[in-house]
């Protein structure tokens, strides 16, 4: 028996309360995070809002929701740093929160992603208590919330806001509301390149749901409970044009057609090479000792990734969820981009902590709290040291 056998039916509770410990939990860890985040910065004489709010990619975001696109940083080596790389769905709801509120474009980064932070855990409660049951639910929040890079879910990025769309979409299409599942998955598609994995599970799963019905009329069997057709085909309509159509808008702002947007991607390093680069990155840690340690890290982290991904194929996750993160870890890891940032590009891939939260679920609820505060408080610790290094995120 697999754990989707043995899920109960969907209760009747409605899911804001039932998702009310998984929130409540999540602001707690997110809580600790940011205030060991404000005494270390204190300790080192630097702003932990700042931070959070006006560093590295932030103000990239800050500066597209003030000035529009059209800004380029040109670096001695002959790279163009264009914000056309940046997705426009933040910098738009910074600018809007701006016209109505008194906070400044950064204050309202650092808002979005606060309450999108919350609708992305709402999210993963959503799907993991669909496929695996509330306590399962909840402890993948937690796991999210815990995660070392997890301070990155209360800076003015827009992972947290993907993250939302994408577990929201996701959820839509596991209970068969796929306008909703497309509608999402076009927002998505306009916060990160990446919402090409959103997209791919809408049109994976649309297509499997056509095929289903094909053979059941060739069988004369009951066709399955799926929605009119309409709404599936309107739904996978919906997925590809918040990406297709900011890619197309690059392309033709640039003046370089449909692959416009590769060349800005270029001219930030960023490209798709197979792992090529990684796997130099990964290997070059070996020539001296003890980057050697950090190298076999990596290894054991890639190692944990492709088994925890694994097992959820063994474990008949829904196909949605495995198309979903199939796609987020070959664009993690196979992308040609800052290496440094890779944790955080891999944020999104929240169905890989599944198996994980089955096993935390399976603990003693005394024993689950106490490893989850553990990691509640390394996480912090780490998120921390991580921002206040040299480096971004």
């Amino acid at each position: 028996m697999t754990d989707l056998d043995s899920r109960a039916a969907p209760p009747r509770t409605p899911l804001l309360r039932r998702a009310a410990p998984a929130l409540l939990g999540y602001a707690a860890v997110r809580a600790v995070g940011l205030v060991v985040l404000a005494v270390w910065s204190a300790a080192r004489g630097t702003s932990a809002y700042t931070l959070l709010t006006a560093r590295w990619d932030s103000l990239w975001y800050t500066r597209v929701a003030e000035l529009g696109y059209g800004y380029e940083v040109r670096l001695p080596n002959g790279d163009v740093h264009s914000n056309l790389a940046f997705f426009p769905l933040l910098p738009w709801l910074e600018r809007l929160l701006h016209a109505i509120t008194p906070l400044s474009y950064a204050d309202a980064g650092f808002t979005v992603s606060l309450f999108a932070s919350l609708a992305a855990a709402g999210g993963i409660f959503a799907v993991a208590e669909r496929v695996y049951g509330a306590r399962a639910g909840v402890c993948a929040v937690l796991l999210w919330a815990v995660l070392p890079v997890g301070i990155v879910q209360s800076m003015a990025y827009s992972e947290s806001l993907f993250t939302a769309l994408a577990a929201w979409s996701l959820y839509a299409l596991l209970t068969g509301r796929w306008v909703s599942a497309g509608a999402l998955a076009a927002l998505a598609g306009l916060t990160r390149p990446v919402g090409a994995a959103v997209v791919a599970a809408v049109w994976v799963a649309g297509v499997l749901s056509f095929v289903r019905d094909r053979a059941a009329v060739r069988d004369r069997a009951a066709p399955g409970a799926h929605p009119p057709a309409w709404r599936r085909a309107l739904g996978m309509v919906l997925a590809p044009l918040g990406a297709a159509g900011y890619v197309l808008w690059v392309g033709h702002r640039t003046g370089k057609g449909p692959l416009g947007y590769l060349d800005v991607q270029a001219g930030w390093r960023n490209g798709f090479d197979g792992g090529y680069a990684f796997a130099r990155f990964v290997a070059d840690k070996f020539t001296s000792f003890p980057s050697a340690l950090a190298g076999a890290g990596l290894i054991v982290g890639v190692v944990l990734l492709l088994w925890l991904y694994v097992t959820g194929v063994r474990r008949r996750q829904p196909v949605e969820l495995l198309v979903y993160t199939g796609v987020v870890l070959a664009l993690a890891l196979c992308a040609s981009s800052y290496f440094g940032s890779k944790p955080r590009l891999l944020l999104p891939a929240f169905p890989l902590l599944l198996p994980l939260a089955c096993a935390l679920a399976r603990l003693r609820t005394s024993r689950s709290a106490l490893v989850t505060a553990g990691l509640a408080v390394a996480s912090a610790a780490y998120g921390a040291f991580w921002l206040n290094g040299s480096g971004p995120p």
